[in-house]
């Protein structure tokens, strides 16, 4: 069978039901790997996914439906991962096979607690798997926009360039343009910095600043993230591209953000731990938040802004305050 050969998506929320979608497109059949057996019986009952993107139907014909990991993995070839960041360790301690023979698809924009490790770094230490045999997707890709079929441009990062192109295939259709890097570490990293920054973002909008404030702040937001990648991971780039800006502008902006909706709540008074309970998504750029900080101390980046959230979500810092501070004496 040729690249990338069986395909299976990990995961049951809202990117894994559009990266499905994307890949019915090209694929004739796909594996599908959720957590809860309830989940999928009712899955197959009405056609769509129950709790996320239930307006996209499927059809169930091409959909082999898993929730015993082990059984997903060893029938696919090619593993493609859609589970919040913090919950990856949990879904691959239950896998009884090797992975190590697998091509692994990325689609978690996190990193993985407590080690701080980026997906594909955590599965080359832990599960032994080539960097040759992993990519990642990055870019601007908002799930409920694929739902409504609009234009989208991720972008397919891989040290195997010739792999990437292959897996930009399966991505295309009508609506999807996907471009391809080998800069995997650095569409990783501003994948999880953009979440951080969207918090921000949503943050500055519950405390009612503008247009012309929001502006300010995503344009230091972009420095902060070109000087983070750069001195991580020192390979050249261009911090322009929709990979890195483009992804940090739909996140910062987008009334589908959820960091920036989970930022926004924290903003107008919520506690953390309220915003979390009443969003009932993950806000993955609350993990990433404090993965960065610790990162950092490594490397002592300056990054006023990510140190402001971490603040404000880790130290009860107020927010109004730490916003204040911020824009007197930083944001130009």
């Amino acid at each position: 069978m040729s690249f990338p050969g069986k395909i299976t998506i990990f995961g049951g929320g809202t990117w894994a039901t559009a990266l499905a979608k994307i890949m019915l497109n090209h694929e004739k059949h796909i594996n599908w790997y959720m957590r809860r057996p309830e989940q999928i019986e009712d899955f197959k009952k009405t056609g769509h996914n129950p709790s996320y993107l239930s307006n996209v139907e499927f059809n169930l014909d091409r959909i082999t439906f898993y929730s015993d990991i082990t059984q997903a993995v060893e029938d696919s070839d090619t593993i493609v991962l859609a589970v919040p960041s913090p919950f990856l360790k949990s879904h691959l301690e239950k896998l009884n096979t090797s992975l190590a023979n697998k091509f692994i698809i990325s689609a978690i924009k996190g990193i993985v607690p407590p080690e701080n490790l980026l997906v594909t770094d955590y599965l080359e230490q832990y599960y032994n798997v080539s960097p040759q045999n992993m990519a990642i997707v990055g870019g601007p890709c908002h799930a409920e926009e694929i739902a409504l079929e609009r234009l989208t441009y991720p972008t397919i990062a891989c040290a195997d360039i010739q792999k990437a192109n292959a897996i930009a295939q399966v991505f295309n259709n009508r609506f999807v343009r996907a471009s391809v890097s080998n800069d995997v570490a650095g569409i990783e990293l501003a994948a999880v910095l953009k979440n951080v920054y969207a918090i921000a973002s949503g943050i500055c909008h519950g405390l009612k600043y503008g247009d012309n404030f929001q502006a300010v702040l995503v344009s230091n937001a972009i420095s902060e993230m070109e000087r983070f990648v750069d001195i991580v991971s020192p390979i050249e780039r261009r911090i322009q591209d929709s990979a890195y800006l483009g992804d940090l502008l739909v996140t910062c902006y987008s009334s589908f953000s959820r960091n920036r909706t989970f930022g926004a709540m924290i903003g107008k008074g919520y506690s953390v731990k309220a915003a979390q309970v009443e969003m009932e998504m993950i806000a993955e750029g609350y993990y990433g938040t404090k993965c960065v900080r610790e990162i950092n101390e490594k490397y002592n980046v300056d990054i006023p802004v990510a140190d402001m959230v971490y603040r404000i979500l880790y130290e009860n810092s107020p927010a109004h305050l730490e916003v204040k501070t911020l824009r007197e004496q930083i944001l130009k």
